[in-house]
């Protein structure tokens, strides 16, 4: 794996029991956008991870979401405070994700397979849907999954959602079976149109979605 840290500080005291820090990735260091783009033309960046802290990170992330070179690139920010309005700029600039600077549980799980790009079906799927937490706790309503893969969904509905919300999702994918996921909408496309990161799919969950894009059954 090849990694580019963006940070203003040496990251390796928080990080070295990491993914990031095994013998086979390869770590390059970098402060801004235009140099991580000289890095992917010399050769693939799997992941750009990017601290918080970074002065004008949120600009430098949506630098690399709208250059060809890196536009395909897994981009994970490193939060430094409770998840909350200070991270949403980054999400909305682009990055695939949020981590806790202090990695545990899932930290290693996670950016894994944010990595590993899966295959992206489009797809027409029903999906039912409800709103977790805060004022609107509970609600639930219809909507429609536009594209998916085993780590996201386009969703598409009528109920307006903000980066942040948690939702419990519900779907069925002919000839493989139902899925239930819980997600966090990371990205916002009007009208109507929410990029969702699933974060967890119990039992075969994840399984299934990876063998119904992998079919070609999608469409």
């Amino acid at each position: 794996m090849r990694a580019v840290l963006m940070s203003p500080e040496d990251l390796q005291p928080q990080l070295a029991g990491t993914v990031l820090y095994r013998a086979n990735v390869e770590r390059l260091a970098a402060v801004g956008a235009d140099e991580v783009k000289q890095l992917a033309s010399a050769g693939r960046i799997d992941v750009v991870v990017v601290d918080s802290a970074l002065p004008g990170a949120a600009a430098q992330v949506a630098a690399l979401r709208q250059d060809p070179l890196t536009r395909p690139t897994a981009i994970v920010v490193l939060g430094r405070s409770e998840f909350g309005a200070d991270h949403l700029d980054l999400i909305e600039a682009g990055a695939n994700a949020i981590l806790p600077l202090r990695a545990a549980g899932t930290w290693d799980d996670r950016l894994v397979r944010l990595v590993r790009v899966p295959l992206r079906a489009s797809t027409r799927l029903a999906v039912d849907v409800g709103v977790e937490g805060g004022a609107r706790g509970g609600v639930r309503f219809g909507g429609r999954a536009l594209n998916l893969s085993v780590n996201g969904v386009l969703l598409e509905c009528r109920q307006p959602l903000e980066v942040g919300d948690d939702l419990r999702l519900g779907f069925e994918l002919p000839g493989f079976g139902a899925v239930s996921a819980t997600g966090t909408v990371v990205r916002v496309r009007p009208p109507g149109q929410y990029g969702v990161e699933i974060t967890s799919a119990p039992g075969e969950g994840r399984q299934r979605i990876k063998r119904y894009v992998e079919s070609g059954a999608a469409g």
